[in-house]
């Protein structure tokens, strides 16, 4: 597989990369090699979700390589550059900073919305065009013309959260928790909205910080105020000490339902824990697709083990960016910006990527889905809600 600097040879060749900067997207529209950053968390409690979205870029790499890649008849390699941005606005800042020392012409990143509002201005500064899996619809309203979402944004997220948990999950009593971040407390917020447009009780309403797995106050009030739903926009290992916390209770005929970040397959560890165990994503799953089995099939061949997030669709994003860059008959990060701007992209996964003028994906989609029997089963999908 290509593989992306690690941290030290990255640091090492940023002289040289700064130093040549100027051959790769100056006179020559389309060098030799094209920089292709990769910006998401590749260490802590989010790493695997990170590795699998910078393993989506990779594996695209290899395929285009493998298929000779050209732009204007030439040959052309990618190099990915990954940078670990720690799922911290601060890590993003520092990762973004030297993506755009080291020359990149796109960066496929971030995951956290927090850390994309941070960082999505440095690469506005440099019309390096952002293609970011973040959901928070503030990174979109910054009006950068740099930024491209791949995904359905938090406003549709939190219609399906409340109306589902509403109309589906039917409780005297709800509650709804965050981890304080632009994403948790977005996607929250909006949800308690529906929930009480629906006239719905919310009797527990509570934010954390990102790091918290000591809920047993919260374990408690929950007991106390009878609460048979969660509507938790908490990271999956911070829902998991939650369950457990409930089962030390006794408080276990409850229905947990999660954001996309509890749509992991370490929440299968919940299982038994609580009656039933939901969660809302725009990241639809793989399988949804009608090339997905075959994409499952290469990826888990390539890394020996399957797909933990997302990386079908920065997978599909490398490849839109690959069509960006051969319709713009360049490599400078104002032309791909512009072809992006304008393009209805092959995307062979999910099947095209295209934007409006915000940024923001045409045709996303949210799905519910219910773990079951270890796995993700969908429950029911949809664009409006």
């Amino acid at each position: 597989m290509t593989q992306g600097m690690n941290r030290r040879q990255f640091s090492a060749g940023l002289g040289l990369a700064l130093g040549a900067g100027g051959l790769l997207v100056g006179c020559n529209k389309v060098p030799d090699t094209i920089r292709i950053g990769v910006a998401q968390p590749l260490s802590g409690p989010l790493a695997a979700l990170g590795q699998d979205l910078l393993n989506g870029v990779r594996m695209a790499v290899d395929e285009l390589h493998k298929n000779g890649y050209t732009v204007d008849s030439k040959r052309v390699q990618f190099e990915v550059l990954a940078q670990d941005d720690r799922a911290d606005p601060a890590g993003g800042r520092a990762a973004a900073q030297q993506l755009v020392e080291a020359g990149v012409s796109a960066v496929i990143g971030h995951l956290n919305s927090g850390v994309s509002l941070e960082a999505a201005p440095i690469y506005g500064e440099k019309n390096i065009p952002q293609m970011i899996i973040s959901t928070n619809p503030r990174i979109t309203q910054l009006g950068l013309p740099t930024t491209f979402r791949i995904v359905a944004n938090d406003a549709l997220q939190a219609r399906a959260l409340g109306s589902f948990a509403a109309s589906q999950l039917a409780a005297d009593a709800y509650a709804v928790v965050d981890d304080g971040s632009p994403y948790g407390k977005g996607l929250a917020d909006g949800a308690a909205v529906e929930l009480e447009k629906a006239k719905k009780t919310i009797a527990v309403r509570q934010g954390f910080d990102d790091k918290t797995t000591q809920f047993a106050e919260l374990a408690a009030r929950l007991k106390a105020s009878n609460v048979r739903v969660i509507v938790s926009m908490l990271n999956d290992f911070q829902s998991l000490a939650l369950l457990e916390e409930l089962r030390k209770l006794g408080h276990t005929r409850v229905a947990l339902l999660g954001g996309d970040l509890v749509k992991t397959a370490d929440m299968i560890k919940g299982m038994g824990l609580i009656d039933e165990i939901y969660a809302t994503s725009p990241v639809l799953d793989v399988t949804e697709f009608t090339t997905g089995r075959q994409f499952l099939e290469r990826y888990t061949a390539a890394f020996q083990q399957p797909p933990a997030y997302g990386g079908h669709y920065t997978y599909d994003a490398m490849y839109v960016v690959s069509e960006a860059i051969r319709k713009a008959g360049s490599a400078a990060p104002a032309d791909i910006t512009k072809a992006l701007r304008g393009i209805n992209g092959y995307a062979p996964v999910t099947g095209t990527m295209a934007w409006d003028e915000q940024g923001e994906l045409r045709y996303g989609a949210v799905g519910v889905y219910q773990m079951r029997k270890g796995a993700w089963e969908l429950r029911m999908r949809s664009d409006r809600w």
